[in-house]
């Protein structure tokens, strides 16, 4: 499974920003999708995640009725829109998948930075 990132960028805290991901190398019918991210000097964090069978949606609670994580079957694309951005929503945004009955998330993008500016 190869995960490519994209639409990171600098905006102001309260603007919103969509980053997507395109997936590609497997059928994803087994898998969930998901995005962690890094602030610098943290340790990396879950931020959300989707079944790509039956849309079951997961969420860190610091995000929960902020951002929504979707996916796009005919582009095979996942995406993450997020509102009310803050400064501390800064970091690096990876994308990652694992197949549903493994623990941990296998499959890495390279990151994708989101700065949030006060």
């Amino acid at each position: 499974v190869q995960l490519q990132a994209s639409g990171g960028g600098l905006v102001q805290a309260g603007d919103s920003l969509r980053v997507s991901c395109v997936v590609s190398g497997r059928t994803l019918s087994n898998y969930i999708m998901g995005w962690f991210r890094q602030a610098p000097g943290k340790e990396r964090e879950f931020v959300a995640a989707i079944r790509w069978k039956g849309d079951t949606t997961y969420y860190a609670d610091f995000v929960k009725g902020r951002f929504t994580i979707s996916r796009d079957n005919a582009k095979n694309t996942v995406n993450l829109q997020m509102n009310s951005l803050k400064p501390e929503d800064t970091g690096v945004y990876y994308c990652v998948g694992r197949r549903s009955g493994d623990e941990t998330y296998g499959y890495w993008g390279q990151g994708t930075q989101v700065t949030v500016s006060s």
